[in-house]
Parts: C-alpha cells; sequence; structure tokens
C-alpha cells in the first residue's frame, strides 16, 4: 500500500499523517474489527494529490460524448464505459453505448447500439464478461441488466424488457450492478421518485435468491441506491446516495455500518490496497441538504473509513450533476471518472 501513498504534493507531516492511518487501518484489519462510522478532517479539507487529463479517450470522428455514467477497468488494464449514445438517452439511438479502450485512450470495440434506454451502471467481472444496467424504460427496452461476453455477446438478461416492477424477476431503474467472487449477483434497483429502493441477490446462472431494503433512512433502509462495490473481505458498499452515507453489509445483506464521511455518493471503487475512491457528483450547490460539502473523488481507507485526498470538482456553482459520477481505478492507481453533467471521461494520475 505504501508505494501507492509516496509524498508527491504532500507535506512531510501530511505523509507522515497518512502512513500512521494505514498502519493503523492494517491493525485494525488484522484484529477484526468492525468498520464504524469515522468523520475523519473537516469537509473539503484533504490535499489533492492528482492532476486532471481531458480529452484524453479518443472517439471515433464525429461522435462527440454523451452522459458517460459508469466506468469500469478490466484485468487487462483496459477502461469500459457506459454512455448515452451522445445524449442523455440512447432510446432514439443506433450509436453503441458500450465502450471499451485502453489505457493511451484508443478505441479498442463498442456494441450494444439499439439495446438501451439509459445505459447506467457497468461492472468488468473477473472473467472479463461486461455487466450493464438499463436505468429507464421506453419502446419495450430498458429495467434490465445484461451480461456480455468480452466481444459483445449477450450471455445473460435479467429483468423483463420495458417493464418496470417489484417483482423477483423484474426491476425498475436499476442502477448498478456487481458480481462476487462466487459469481452470486447482486443488483442495485432503483433511481429515486417512484422507483424501488432495495438490494437484489442472484446466483451465478441468475436464479433469484433474495432481496432487501426499502425506501427510507433506517439502516437497511435506501433511498437511491446509486452503485455497489466489494472489498476484499467481501463486504458489499451500497451508495445510499440520497440518504448522504454509504451502507455496507455482508453478502446475505446484514447491515454492517454506514459512512457518511464520503458525503453525498454516486459511485465507488475499491482497489487492490484497500484504498477506496467515492464519487460525489451531488454535493453542495446541488443537494440543498449538503452545502456544506463540495463536490469531487474522496480516496480514503477502505479498513476504517478515514479519508486523506479530495480532488474537487472544478464548477463551483450548478443545478444538476457535476463531476464524476462513475469511478473505476486502474492498478498503477489512476483513477478514472465518467461524467453525466459534462458528458466526459476523464482521468487523474498522481502529481
Amino acid at each position: 500500500m505504501l508505494s501507492r501513498l509516496s509524498p508527491g504534493k504532500f507535506s512531510e507531516a501530511k505523509f507522515r499523517a497518512v502512513i500512521a492511518m494505514t498502519i493503523l487501518a492494517l491493525l485494525s484489519a488484522a484484529s477484526g474489527a468492525r468498520p464504524q462510522t469515522s468523520s475523519g478532517s473537516a469537509p473539503n479539507s484533504q490535499p489533492n494529490p492528482y492532476r486532471t487529463i481531458e480529452n484524453w479517450a479518443k472517439l471515433p470522428e464525429g461522435r462527440t460524448w454523451g452522459s458517460a455514467a459508469g466506468v469500469d477497468v478490466d484485468a487487462h488494464g483496459n477502461i469500459w464505459v457506459a454512455e448515452r449514445c451522445g445524449a442523455n438517452t440512447c432510446a432514439s439511438s443506433d450509436l453503441a453505448p458500450i465502450l471499451e479502450f485502453d489505457s493511451s485512450g484508443k478505441l479498442l470495440q463498442s456494441f450494444g447500439a439499439g439495446m438501451f434506454v439509459f445505459p447506467h451502471g457497468i461492472h468488468v467481472d473477473r472473467d472479463g464478461n461486461v455487466w450493464v444496467t438499463d436505468g429507464q424504460g421506453s419502446g419495450g427496452k430498458g429495467h434490465q441488466v445484461f451480461k456480455f461476453s468480452p466481444n459483445g455477446k449477450v450471455l445473460m438478461t435479467l429483468g423483463k424488457a420495458g417493464v418496470a416492477g417489484n417483482g423477483p424477476d423484474e426491476f425498475n431503474k436499476p442502477s448498478a450492478v456487481a458480481i462476487a467472487p462466487n459469481g452470486d449477483i447482486f443488483v442495485a434497483d432503483g433511481h429515486g421518485g417512484d422507483s424501488n429502493a432495495r438490494i437484489l441477490k442472484f446466483n451465478k446462472d441468475g436464479k433469484f435468491i433474495k432481496t432487501w431494503g426499502k425506501k427510507g433512512t433506517a439502516p437497511g433502509e435506501f433511498d437511491l441506491p446509486h452503485c455497489l462495490a466489494f472489498d476484499s473481505k467481501g463486504r458489499l458498499f451500497v451508495c445510499d446516495r440520497a440518504n448522504n452515507r454509504i451502507q455496507i453489509f455482508d453478502q446475505d445483506g446484514n447491515y454492517i455500518a454506514e459512512w457518511t464521511q464520503f458525503s453525498r455518493p454516486s459511485g465507488i471503487a475499491i482497489d487492490e490496497q484497500s484504498l477506496i475512491y467515492v464519487a460525489d457528483s451531488e454535493s453542495g450547490s446541488v443537494a440543498k441538504n449538503r452545502t456544506d460539502w463540495k463536490r469531487g473523488i474522496r480516496v480514503g481507507s477502505v479498513q476504517d473509513g478515514s479519508v486523506f485526498a479530495f480532488i474537487p470538482d472544478p464548477v463551483e456553482n450548478t443545478t444538476w450533476t457535476s463531476g464524476a459520477e462513475g469511478i473505476a481505478v486502474d492498478s498503477h492507481g489512476v483513477i478514472y471518472g465518467a461524467e453525466v453533467g459534462q458528458k466526459d471521461l476523464k482521468k487523474y494520475v498522481k502529481k
């Protein structure tokens, strides 16, 4: 882990503080301590040890970025993006919304044309299969989760095309999908309004196992479950966005903890060094109950929830989502942020 935390632009004092915090986190993990809510430093106070790279991913000539809601990195270091066909929806487009880039920004392939209404969450599993949620419904399409092979062949479909529901084989605006190490499938189902607010679990073959959660603010309840991620212990991290918190569960849906120190989470990535990267695209001027917090990307420890870096959204005032919603990180610590508002895919590297 320490190789990721070279001093760079950190002061010596801050660097030593991060090292101490990391050691404490590792000791805590070794003792089996349960994570608790950790407020850490004051909002927005952490240093930014990253620089931003724009316009690095090259689309075909004549194609412009649409809202980029989801991003993930596969085992080869290639970057996968769920992009909304040059707009904010693919409902009437023949463009392919699932894009694969290499780390230099070269487009390797695209697929999924004509299949989606509102591409939202994307996840690449250990076998390189690509999972994508369609978060709206229109014209007999949408409210589904698709599993693609690495070359775009449809291997599995969950949900009923164009049907919004709350049954075990239905979704209503599914936001995210994540695959557990044993192949079990977890779906965050709901995107606010009158949609669902729950997590569904299926086995690797798509057979329904269980569901938990409902609209609310209590532990195990949700208000817009926007993203999912697993840590190395197999714990499930859920972006409970409209409740301004991350909730942590075991894979049976048992509540472990909630964290509010990452503000209003839209996306989560967790790397092999147990660092957590959280995209907040709605705090500040967007979410009126979160005005003391700024939008941006917060980096911390998944062991104890401490936050030690913050990449601020350069847009100060806006009334709509701004900055990264989807987030991913590669094995070199490079962060990728998929932006709905700015319609972009940015890269963040250590200074």
